[in-house]
């Protein structure tokens, strides 16, 4: 680990000294290229130059205990090696999770992907609440969020609702988020006060670049129709509205929150470029059993993730087994710690993944 730490921090040393030459610093491309890679390197350089110097105070105090006879000089020797030791110990284990590989779409915007499922307008009413949550968590980050597609219902739930967070880190916080979410509370719609059970399932995709996924359009049925609102009223008099199949796999986009024609087909674009690199990404993941074990989840919509319980005020994560009891907080975008839990988790089962390998 140690050789690979001091190789790292000879390319951060050199990517510093590169980014001030004229011939990187002309080049946008280059330029952008390095820095970010210096930017990624310079949190693992920070702290081995912490272990660094707790092992340089470790190897004094050894030096002093094995040349010194003042018993006060001793003991002050004993208890600098000691919290060294301490320090050494803790900078290592840090280290170890700064050196796991991080996922390659880690930084990127996503768009993310909203389904009512079982429970009719109920659920379709927590999709709307999933939405609020997420935008509100998105606004929290400094993130832009922007509605790609939506399918409104008449007492302002979502059918389906997907849209898109901009922001640098946003796939990292946002990816523990697919798969099932059931919740448990009173329909308003409910005079007699039964608790019922719904679900909404939600998609989070990495954000494609369009040089990564190349669409020939020759593969494309573009369809235009009006937009419709809830309950089907027409709320455009011009077909703006854009539908998309792509033809080798099937997938359809709609997009008809823009008045504009070439706006919608733009954002449709954008959703089927991600759907096809989360689906290239996932055959990838599958190839690889061993990587598979080390994640949270499978992102996979069909397993149930999360329940919102209403009448007791939490919420559970069912992939660490973590319980709140803070489901209003969290409602209202208040998601960090269930995040970082997460995170943790991920990184850990990463981490005894690399020990056992």
């Amino acid at each position: 680990m140690f050789d690979k730490l001091a190789d790292i921090e000879k390319r951060w040393e050199q990517d510093g000294l590169r980014l001030y030459l004229p011939e990187v610093i002309n080049d946008n491309e280059l330029y952008t290229s390095l820095l970010k890679e210096y930017r990624a390197l310079s949190p693992i350089v920070e702290k081995y130059k912490e272990y660094k110097s707790a092992k340089a105070h470790f190897d004094e105090a050894e030096t002093l205990l094995s040349e010194e006879t003042d018993k006060e000089l001793r003991d002050m020797a004993k208890e600098q090696l000691e919290e060294s030791r301490e320090k050494m110990a803790k900078t290592a284990e840090e280290l170890k999770i700064l050196l796991i590989p991080k996922d390659p779409n880690e930084e990127r915007s996503v768009i993310v992907e909203i389904r009512s499922g079982t429970g009719g307008e109920e659920a379709a009413l927590f999709a709307a609440d999933l939405y609020r949550m997420y935008t509100m968590y998105a606004e929290s980050k400094g993130w832009k969020t922007e509605v790609i597609y939506s399918n409104p219902t008449e007492l302002g739930g979502y059918k389906e609702i997907s849209f898109s967070v901009e922001g640098e880190g946003a796939f990292g916080r946002f990816r523990f988020e697919s798969g099932t979410h059931r919740v448990q509370r009173v329909p308003t719609t409910d005079s007699q006060g039964k608790i019922q059970t719904s679900a909404v399932t939600v998609a989070v995709l990495p954000e494609a670049e369009n040089v990564e996924i190349e669409i020939d359009p020759k593969d494309l049925q573009i369809d235009t129709f009006r937009s419709s609102g809830a309950g089907g009223q027409h709320i455009n008099k011009t077909s703006s509205a854009i539908r998309i199949t792509h033809i080798p796999t099937g997938m359809v986009v709609e997009c008809q929150d823009e008045r504009s024609q070439y706006k919608n087909k733009d954002k449709a674009m954008k959703v089927l470029r991600s759907r096809l690199y989360e689906q290239k990404q996932r055959a990838v993941d599958e190839s690889r059993a061993a990587d598979r074990k080390a994640q949270v989840g499978s992102g996979d919509r069909s397993e149930r993730i999360r329940t919102y319980n209403f009448p007791q005020g939490r919420i559970t994560d069912h992939r660490i087994g973590l319980t709140l009891y803070k489901l209003d907080s969290v409602l209202n975008g208040d998601l960090d710690e269930l995040i970082d839990a997460l995170v943790a988790h991920d990184r850990a089962e990463k981490l005894r993944s690399g020990e056992e390998n």
